[in-house]
């Protein structure tokens, strides 16, 4: 997965060194690489529907992916939300069936599996910005944008203070120092959408050759499932079958054409040029 561009907060870097002198480094890497997976499962299902998500910020509590909106379907916005979750969801129980498979790997990996399960119960929060906030927020959209943006902010505060609560018990003990971080990303944090830009691809140069890549797909499968089958390093020729069987080839520039035109849920057959 390629993002066209990659920032790092400084505050990330100061959490780093600040974990590497207090013997948590091993835990912020774990951290790190587990957000950078959810992140990733999210701009993978975005490319799936048309959209990519190539602004991505390491953030100091994870990582942040972006892009723009506009235009996303309802069904569509949800699977890419839940798509980071069900990610870390996954990779919990991978490494739950390698402890059964392999009980001697348990030590090693706990960290890495407690760290997966966390982000996946994290993000389902009702709370914005998190996936679970903004799962609420399309579901919610037939009330109003209005309204269900005031429902959002006031679950999201109902959430922060529950977690302030937490760390306001955990002082009697141990202060839960990252659940007050927590509380305070949550009750101050941005309730500005994130974007999803349009998904681009450069027209293919011919002056040292390319290599032809031919797919037989359905002629009634849309645009935009014909968008996984690109590559930068071959042109794509589409044979598209129907019920009637062979119904014609579609060429790369003649998909790239409806893609730049927004028709991503035109069935194929439509766009094979007229005999």
């Amino acid at each position: 997965m390629t993002f066209g561009k990659l920032r790092v907060h400084p505050l990330f870097l100061a959490v780093g060194v600040l974990s590497a002198f207090t013997g948590g480094l091993l835990s912020f890497l774990a951290a790190v690489l587990a957000a950078l997976e959810h992140e990733c499962a999210h701009a993978f299902v975005a490319r799936r529907y048309g959209y990519t998500l190539d602004r991505i910020v390491l953030m100091p509590y994870g990582a942040v992916i972006s892009g723009d909106v506009t235009g996303i379907g309802r069904k569509a916005e949800l699977a890419v939300l839940a798509a980071g979750p069900l990610c870390n969801l996954a990779t919990g129980f991978v490494f739950v069936a390698l402890w059964w498979l392999y009980p001697e790997t348990y030590p090693y990996t706990e960290l890495a599996a407690t760290v997966s399960f966390s982000l996946f119960f994290v993000n389902l929060l009702p709370a914005y910005p998190l996936d679970g906030g903004r799962m609420l927020m399309v579901l919610l959209a037939p009330i109003g944008k209005k309204r269900a943006r005031i429902a959002g902010m006031v679950l999201t505060f109902l959430v922060s203070a529950a977690i302030l609560g937490y760390f306001v018990w955990s002082c009697f003990s141990s202060p839960a120092w990252t659940a007050l971080a927590f509380s305070a990303l949550l009750a101050v944090g941005a309730f500005g959408g994130g974007s999803y830009g349009r998904i681009a691809f450069s027209r293919k140069k011919f002056d040292h050759g390319v290599l032809e890549r031919r797919i037989a797909l359905t002629a009634d499968a849309p645009v935009r499932e014909a968008i996984r089958f690109l590559r930068e390093d071959a042109y794509l020729t589409l044979l598209l079958i129907g019920g009637e069987g062979f119904v014609g080839e579609l060429n790369e520039e003649e998909l790239l054409t409806a893609l730049a035109d927004g028709n991503y849920d035109l069935p194929l057959r439509e766009l094979i040029p007229a005999p």
